[in-house]
């Protein structure tokens, strides 16, 4: 998995707050937490001029000291997982129009990729190509296959979650499209917890959810979402999955990195609970989106 603690032996490559558009690297003896942030107003409006004095990180209760922080519209590793079980048919065509519009509204520079999911996982783009940013690409990419079969949404997340990691950019991002609980998958609901615990990747999930669908799990999405940092939405029916789509976009290239060196306890991998607020000048409530835990490893050269 691509580690969600970043060690220092590893140049870290970051946007500076004085410095926009240009890069810095640094380099430093500690481990180092990094964090995606989303965040809003108390209309969901973006909130964007804040520095790390308006921001505060809380590790197991713990206020931590922000070491590094930035906020540009870096691109993306990103990628469209996307049900394609039998119940999907009568609004596959709703759904690729939801992937392209994500894919319009990105970063030009975001590196994209596509899995289609039922019974089994298929990425969307031809072998010889892991990531794309073009859109004619990526939409042929979403229309590969017909809806058919159950729902192996478990088996698709992980997956998209592994082939995040041939990525070159810092940052990843999931987003999940779903009309159905899994009924299908090979890996378990704890495995895949475990695997985004210890992962960097921000996952937006978008359920439509029929009320006589005995394997509806709407708590699952939330979940999902709400450990990795991203947002789950429910919408009430399905054309609503266009502009969520256009939305997600908009976030992720809204999002602040803040960063801090974690102090160990032991010499174990360990769950650490994380809390992040922000205030504003004028003191307006803000939300922040951001994971609420993940999994500091060993350290290297532990037995």
């Amino acid at each position: 998995m691509c580690p969600f603690v970043v060690l220092a032996l590893v140049p870290l490559v970051l946007l500076g707050e004085d410095m926009p558009g240009r890069e810095f690297k640094i380099s430093s003896q500690s481990e180092l937490v990094l964090l995606d942030a989303s965040v809003k107003d108390s209309k969901g409006v973006h909130i964007s001029g804040l520095t790390r004095d308006n921001f505060r990180v809380y590790e197991n209760g713990i206020l931590q000291k922000i070491t590094e922080f930035s906020h540009a519209d870096v691109p993306v590793t990103a990628g469209l997982v996307m049900d394609n079980s039998r119940s999907m048919g009568p609004n596959h065509s709703t759904l690729v129009t939801a992937g392209v519009a994500f894919v319009e509204s990105s970063n030009r520079n975001d590196q994209i990729f596509v899995v289609n999911f039922n019974d089994v996982v298929r990425p969307g783009l031809p072998k010889n190509m892991p990531f794309s940013d073009d859109t004619n690409v990526l939409r042929a990419a979403l229309l590969r296959g017909r809806p058919e079969g159950r729902t192996a949404l478990f088996d698709a997340i992980v997956y998209g979650l592994k082939h995040l990691e041939s990525g070159t950019q810092e940052k990843k991002a999931l987003i999940v499209v779903t009309d159905g609980g899994d009924n299908a998958s090979e890996r378990t609901r704890q495995e895949l917890m475990q695997l985004i615990q210890e992962s960097r990747t921000t996952i937006y999930t978008v359920g439509i959810f029929d009320s006589e669908d005995l394997d509806r799990n709407p708590g699952v999405l939330k979940q999902i979402a709400h450990v990795s940092g991203g947002e789950c939405f429910l919408p009430g029916k399905f054309e609503d999955v266009v502009p969520i789509c256009r939305k997600i976009a908009v976030d992720i290239r809204n999002r602040y990195t803040l960063g801090y060196i974690p102090t160990r306890k032991s010499g174990r991998a360990t769950l650490q609970k994380l809390r992040v607020t922000a205030s504003a000048a004028d003191g307006q409530k803000l939300t922040v989106h951001t994971r609420t835990s993940y999994v500091l490893p060993e350290p290297v050269g532990a037995k």
